[in-house]
């Protein structure tokens, strides 16, 4: 199949912890132990403390480097020791990032940043800028992440800080890998290696290394990816990075289930959750939940995968809660609010310096004058004071809610601007698409169920009548939305030319695989595009009732008149386009159809939807149950059926992907 499902769609971010220097040569925690035993509570004591935390973040025993974080930022404060403060926040930080508490690892990101600024330390005001960054990709806001990294890794190679461009470089390429953009991805995965072997950055290394071979997975390159895979696991071991263990152990177990070996997948899977668990990461141990619901479901264990899925979706709703999301930009809103307060207020300051030294000059000639004069004149000043300022503050809020109340605008019209295009991209796309009037006048007995995910989609139907036969077919391209549509566009011009050149199926289905490849320029070279479609196209002739079908990956259905019984005709397991060789053959059946028998040609969307009392999906032995169950209604009465089951059994959930089904009835 050539979508993403969204349930086994996972994060790529192979990062380390959330710091981006964080294994650096670690003191032996008894040691730090006896030290602070034996420390006075002076700022020693504070850094015993910080440095505490520090290895309790590297080991994975995050309640107890909360509680020593805790102590130390609390001394810290006592001492007004800013740099300790600094540090001990920073450490409190990553562990809440890595326990994937975000609103909590930001508050303290934002907190170390002010100190920083103070400071006026500029490596420290780098990292935590990518160190946020890091908190947005993983929360999935890819351009504030973007935004945080360019401006981080503009600062790094000002002051030349080579370990933090080189972190820098590969966290980009995780944003472009989860974005699809693997070529790019894998460019900046490159650089980023080259950097952190040059320093001997072995955690760095270690880490582009496994980010490196996701970006191969995602090509479907399996050889590389298991190859790179294995060598950041070996570095990991030899770092005794638990965490870093974890992730390659899930991702080498991923890749097993995909390429069939199936025994393997289990056992390092399991390996993973167990250490998983033992460094409380959550979101890493949802993904291998996930990665192990999808293995047991591969391989019929249903029940074991559904234990998982729902493990899984628990975890994943505690993660990236929409609450957690608000929570971040509030975080954020608040920061932006006291730098400009603070701005305001030492403004504020400078002229009640300048008001003051000129109070005391006239507070002097005056005295001189009348001491009673001195007194009405100081009450008057006092009490104008009081008006301006307040008069001064009232400007600043109206200037703030004004300021606020514009960006809101801004953020509306530019929304209103992107739904409106979309709009009328599907004006285009729908005026593209074959009217059902003509289809429903060659075959009366008819139906094409056709629901997109969002405005516009990825799938697509075809009709073309010539003088002997009617062509009918349904289309799934990459992806749905916006990309999906272009896709659709283009094939469904590609398979106009083809069905005009050919009346023949098989070859129709090899001219558009040729015509979708030279439109799009695929090759064997990697930089290529991989996007393509499954089909199936059928050729109908009415008079005989004979139907020739060709499919890439989409069989067709019949159910003869009277029989309780699906009969399938499978397709070439070969998708059109994308890695299929130009000159793939792609098979032809003709099928003798009785008077009264139907068959059905539809997109994997159907049977893929979640629903019903268990959230399950709806999967083919369902779909076909539900056309057996159908067959005594009218064609346009099956439509509406289909139409009214998938939506109730979906009820609140999101559609997760664009739905096509046709059914002809000869």
């Amino acid at each position: 199949m050539l979508k993403i499902k969204i349930k086994y769609y996972l994060f790529a971010l192979t990062i380390v912890f959330c710091h981006l220097t964080l294994f650096a040569q670690n003191k032996n925690i008894d040691s730090l132990l006896t030290l602070i035993k034996t420390s006075k509570p002076d700022t020693n004591k504070a850094i015993y403390l910080s440095q505490l935390t520090y290895e309790c973040l590297a080991t994975g025993d995050y309640e107890k480097g909360l509680n020593y974080g805790t102590e130390a930022l609390k001394l810290a404060n006592k001492l007004n020791f800013k740099k300790g403060i600094t540090n001990v926040s920073s450490n409190i930080a990553n562990i809440y990032c890595s326990q994937a508490n975000y609103p909590q690892a930001l508050d303290y990101y934002l907190k170390t940043l002010k100190l920083h600024e103070e400071l006026k330390n500029k490596n420290g005001i780098a990292t935590v800028h990518a160190n946020i960054g890091i908190v947005y990709s993983l929360q999935g806001d890819y351009k504030k992440a973007l935004d945080y990294y360019f401006k981080a890794l503009k600062m790094a190679e000002e002051l030349g800080n080579k370990n933090l461009i080189g972190n820098l470089l590969g966290q980009i390429g995780i944003v472009y890998n989860r974005q699809g953009d693997y070529q790019k991805a894998l460019d900046y995965y490159f650089k980023a290696l080259k950097i952190k072997e040059e320093i001997g950055n072995k955690v760095g290394t270690s880490s582009t290394l496994g980010n490196i071979g996701n970006a191969f997975k995602d090509q479907k390159d399996f050889t590389k990816a298991l190859d790179y895979y294995f060598k950041a696991l070996k570095m990991k071991e030899d770092l005794g990075d638990k965490r870093g263990m974890a992730i390659n152990l899930g991702n080498i177990g991923s890749l097993y289930t995909t390429t069939g070996k199936f025994k393997q997948a289990e056992h390092y899977l399991k390996r993973a959750i167990a250490m998983d668990d033992s460094t409380g990461t959550l979101d890493m141990l949802r993904q291998d939940y996930e990665y192990l619901s999808l293995l047991y479901d591969t391989t019929g264990r249903h029940k074991e995968a559904l234990i998982f899925y729902k493990k899984a979706i628990t975890l994943k709703d505690t993660i990236f809660s929409q609450e957690n999301k608000k929570e971040l930009v509030r975080k954020e809103m608040n920061f932006e609010f006291d730098k400009k307060e603070i701005a305001a207020k030492a403004q504020q300051d400078k002229k009640d310096a300048v008001t003051a030294s000129e109070k005391q000059r006239q507070k002097v000639v005056i005295y001189s004058v009348s001491i009673g004069l001195f007194l009405v004149l100081l009450l008057a000043l006092f009490i104008f004071k009081g008006y301006k300022q307040k008069q001064k503050a009232n400007i600043v809020i109206t200037q703030q809610k004004a300021e606020v109340e514009k960006q809101k605008e801004l953020v509306e019209i530019k929304n209103k601007e992107i739904t409106d295009s979309i709009n009328y991209a599907k004006r285009i796309q729908q005026a593209k698409l074959p009217k059902k009037e003509e289809i429903y006048s060659a075959l009366p007995q008819s139906f094409v169920l056709f629901k997109p995910k969002d405005i516009v989609s990825g799938d697509f139907y075809f009709f073309h009548k010539n003088e002997s036969s009617v062509f009918i077919a349904s289309a799934d391209c990459t992806g749905h939305g916006v990309p999906g549509a272009f896709m659709s566009m283009i094939g469904s011009e590609k398979l106009s030319d083809a069905v005009s050149q050919s009346t023949d199926t098989s070859e129709i289905l090899k001219q558009l695989n040729k015509g979708i490849k030279t439109s799009l320029h695929q090759s064997e070279n990697d930089e290529s595009t991989r996007d393509g479609m499954d089909i199936a196209l059928c050729s109908v002739d009415t008079e005989n009732r004979i139907v020739k079908y060709a499919g890439a990956n989409r069989p067709i259905w019949i159910i003869r008149k009277g029989q309780t019984e699906v009969v399938e005709t499978k397709a070439t397991k070969k998708a059109i386009a994308g890695f299929t060789e130009d000159d793939q053959y792609f098979d032809t059946h003709e099928l003798k159809l009785q008077q009264g028998d139907t068959f059905y040609i539809f997109t994997d969307g159907y049977a893929d939807q979640f629903g019903g009392e268990d959230g399950k999906k709806l999967m083919t032995k369902k779909f076909k149950e539900i056309l057996l169950d159908i067959q005594g209604k009218t064609m346009q009465e099956q439509e509406k059926h289909l139409d009214t089951f998938v939506d109730n059994w979906r009820g609140n959930r999101e559609q997760i992907d664009d739905i096509l089904v046709i059914g002809v009835r000869l």
